[in-house]
């Protein structure tokens, strides 16, 4: 369009003399641009903005772990604003969630900001656009906003961007100082990208793991948009990335989905042309992952859109780029406003492809899926804690789902064995099929291998639910119906017995550590057992939870807390009213062991990952509400370490002075849980028992096969160097772990573990410490990308071990076993290590 809308749109010192609403300006005392805008002025904003037209309504959907809260403004016509629950059922009768004939034409058109809190343009961004939909002097908007509906959500991420933008107040000059050396444009750890448990909100969109992403995607699903939205920066010296999307794109996208994203790209270019503003597409951001704020919508049947502007928390108020061109705070806010409204316009042109694609999308799709696998099969002899968390995911997704209700012999693939084969399908095994609203998102999220049209992907390559969540289940190519709606089994409330001498408690779900974590709080004793025993006709497995009544008597009112506790957890428990065991070990032998309560230390700080950190913390902090102390990184060595029995490295570098001071400190009794990256700190150093090789001959096997592979791709062509790179990486590959089951770190797994590779790390088979989970071969590659150089190395190589030093212990874990969150079956893994191994 012309260059005057665009100065239209340059709001910063406008004063509106036709309105009761006040400009960004007038309302906050600057102009936009000249600083960041606390969370909460960004919130009186939009309820002043509410309160005065009456073409915006404001839903607070929510509040933060910080208690700051979460909402989203609607804005159109006042005739839409009137009749929102008609839009809202229209969609989910377009969608088929709902019954019924959509009786108007309005397409939702959703836009996100500042999912990453240190990414702060965009709350900024979102308030001019505000204004502009609602500023008669921008009048022009008064007809797109007759036929599409606008939701504003300012902050997706408020306690990251208060803890940017609180930093960045802090240290920023008065006068504008670009040099990216100064200390504004220096965030120190953790930064602001993430929320208050350090997660990056922008890969939890599936998941769900953190409370704003539980809030936002249970309204999300409420509405169902037809276009989304995802407003970010990057890089500083980037210019400007808007749609169409890179390679790889997932196969299951439409024709539409293709054609939207490639009519709005040349519509904000002609609006980035006319200003002589750089911006690139069809580069970097892929649309595969499922769990982003693009890939999730798309999946729902959207238009889902990734916007990136260059600056990010590095850029502050103005930075100099690599060119020695000064990025401020006001270019990248008009930038983001111009995406904005040409967004918004493009879905007014395309309103009525718009809603018929949308239409189209659910109606193909839950008819006729286009996925090689339409039905899947959870069976019924999983763990029924394991399957409740996993049905507990498909409830937050609209995932449908239902009882077998029949007996029959079927072949499927088999995600354990990682082949086709027979399955007796049996009528308490869960059905989920493609055959319903959620067609895609379903095959998505359970598929064992992704199409990977580009191996130059953005994230993970895999996430099968199936290996996620440890439970045996199968693909099939056909459709199977479920007969019977699922019903969660009832739960019997245990009593308390003072006849009972042990109550039993099983081992096999992340549920089961809460409730070991809540007896311990309690001051409760509790143990578990080395061995399977049987008594009273029952029979438990290894690693039980058994709590005795001996050893307890300074309890009071013993049974009715125990069971009290389990009750509010839904565990049923087993009860034994002697500690004579039918077989196995008596519950007075030394393999019964006790779970001494540990005084657990999480490190953090520069140089340690804030993601893996904040996994950890998250962990124990709020699912398991343990208490946990915080360490620097940098104060290890002045702290007082005899105050704890587990200290955990996360993922991180650490300096090699430390290595020294921790092995001590093992020796003396404590027990160290490192993962991932953390483990370089000790490998190939004398007394721990960590070697990147098992001996010379297996180093020189694999240098040699590295350098042949090198030496082929010495005259390889220049732009193909990224390509060939990736064949040294692993981007979510997943692997079958062989697991002792017979050592503490394994129990609960039944010998079998899936491991979510992401690195090129590798180590060997421990000669003196003990191997409790390993990769036996390149055959236990299950799925996802790992890259030809790598893969042959992974054969025999240590993915959990534990070395034992003095009264201590040193536990590695090579691969991060509670990946965002959302691997829950590694939890268990985390769980033995923390609670059980050492004991």
């Amino acid at each position: 369009m012309k260059k005057f809308y665009l100065l239209a749109g340059l709001l910063l010192l406008h004063t509106s003399l036709f309105a009761q609403v006040k400009s960004p300006a007038e309302f906050l005392g600057y102009a936009l641009g000249e600083r960041f805008t606390p969370h909460h002025k960004v919130i009186d904003y939009y309820r002043h903005v509410a309160s005065e037209s009456p073409t915006v309504h404001l839903l607070d959907y929510g509040q933060t772990n910080e208690l700051r809260p979460l909402l989203v403004a609607f804005v159109s016509s006042e005739e839409n604003i009137n009749r929102l629950e008609t839009i809202r059922t229209d969609n989910l009768k377009r969608a088929g969630v709902l019954e019924g004939s959509p009786k108007l034409s309005v397409p939702v058109h959703w836009m996100s900001y500042n999912v990453h809190g240190n990414e702060a343009v965009s709350s900024e961004a979102s308030m001019m656009t505000l204004f502009s939909l609602v500023d008669p002097n921008t009048s022009q908007y008064s007809d797109w906003l007759h036929e599409v509906l606008v939701v504003l959500d300012p902050c997706i991420n408020p306690d990251g961007q208060e803890r940017y933008v609180n930093w960045y107040q802090q240290k920023m000059n008065q006068v504008l100082q670009p040099d990216l050396q100064s200390i504004e444009h220096r965030e120190p750890w953790p930064g602001g990208r993430p929320n208050h448990y350090l997660f990056d909100l922008n890969r939890d969109w599936a998941w769900q793991t953190q409370v704003e992403s539980q809030q936002r995607l249970a309204l999300y699903n409420d509405w169902l948009p037809q276009v989304h939205l995802d407003f970010h920066e990057q890089g500083i010296n980037s210019p400007y990335y808007f749609a169409p999307a890179a390679e790889p794109l997932h196969v299951q996208l439409t024709d539409f989905q293709h054609e939207y994203q490639e009519r709005f790209g040349r519509n904000t270019a002609r609006y980035f042309d006319a200003n002589d503003w750089f911006y690139f597409t069809k580069e970097r951001f892929d649309l595969l992952y499922p769990s982003y704020g693009d890939t999730y919508p798309l999946y729902n049947g959207a238009i889902g859109m990734t916007i990136e502007q260059g600056g990010s928390g590095r850029a502050g108020i103005g930075g100099l780029t690599a060119t020695g061109d000064t990025v401020t705070l006001s270019d990248r806010i008009i930038h983001h406003h111009t995406t904005g409204i040409s967004a918004i316009e493009t879905t007014y042109d395309l309103k009525d492809q718009v809603l018929h694609a949308f239409t189209e999308y659910y109606s193909e799709s839950s008819t006729n899926p286009l996925g090689p696998y339409r039905s899947f099969v959870i069976k019924g002899s999983n763990p029924a804690a394991k399957t409740q968390a996993f049905l507990a995911l498909l409830d937050k997704n609209r995932i449908r789902y239902g009882l077998s209700g029949k007996s029959a012999n079927l072949t499927g693939f088999s995600y354990q064995n990682g082949q086709t084969e027979r399955l007796r399908l049996e009528e308490n095994d869960i059905v989920i099929n493609a055959y319903q609203p959620k067609s895609v998102l379903t095959q998505v999220l359970f598929e064992p291998e992704p199409v990977l049209n580009d191996s130059i992907t953005y994230d993970i390559t895999s996430w099968a639910l199936p290996y996620a969540y440890g439970l045996d289940a199968y693909a099939l190519e056909g459709r199977l119906d479920a007969e019977q709606p699922y019903v969660i089994p009832d739960f019997v409330p245990n009593q308390p017995d003072v006849e009972t001498l042990a109550y039993v408690a099983p081992w096999q779900a992340t549920v089961h550590v809460k409730f070991l974590a809540s007896l311990l709080q309690e001051g409760i004793r509790v143990r578990y057992n080395e061995y399977p025993f049987e008594v009273g006709g029952n029979s438990y497995p290894t690693g039980s939870l058994i709590i005795t009544r001996g050893g307890n008597e300074y309890i009071s009112n013993f049974h009715q807390k125990v069971t009290d506790l389990a009750n509010s957890f839904r565990i049923s428990l087993g009860q034994s009213k002697t500690g004579f065991v039918d077989s196995g070990k008596d519950f007075g032998s030394s393999y019964v062991r006790v779970i001494q309560k540990p005084s657990i230390a999480l490190v953090g700080g520069e140089g340690v990952s804030s993601l893996n950190f904040g996994e950890i913390w998250h962990f124990l902090d709020s699912e398991l509400e343990y208490p946990v102390v915080v360490l620097e990184r940098d104060q290890l060595s002045r702290a007082d370490l005899s105050k704890y029995d587990v200290l955990v490295l996360p993922s991180g570098n650490y300096p090699e002075e430390l290595y020294e001071t921790l092995i001590n400190w093992a020796t003396a009794g404590g027990r160290l849980v490192a993962l991932d990256q953390a483990l370089t700190l000790f490998a190939d150093k004398e007394g721990s028992m960590l070697q990147t090789y098992a001996d010379e001959g297996e180093k020189a096997r694999q240098d040699s096969a590295a350098a042949a592979l090198q030496e082929a791709e010495k005259t390889a062509p220049y732009l193909e160097r990224e390509r060939l790179a990736i064949s040294g990486n692993a981007a979510g590959a997943i692997f079958e772990v062989e697991l002792d089951a017979t050592h503490p770190l394994g129990y609960g797994k039944m010998g079998k573990f899936y491991t979510l590779k992401n690195s090129s790390d590798r180590y060997a088979l421990m000669d003196q410490g003990i191997n409790a989970g390993y990769i036996a071969s390149t055959d236990s590659h299950r799925t996802g990308f790992i890259g030809y150089k790598i893969k042959p190395g992974m054969a025999r190589s240590l993915v959990f071990g534990v070395a034992p030093k003095g009264a201590g212990q040193l536990i590695y874990l090579a691969d991060n076993p509670v990946f965002r969150s959302f691997w829950e079956d590694g939890k268990l893994i985390l769980a033995n290590a923390l609670f059980l191994s050492g004991n």
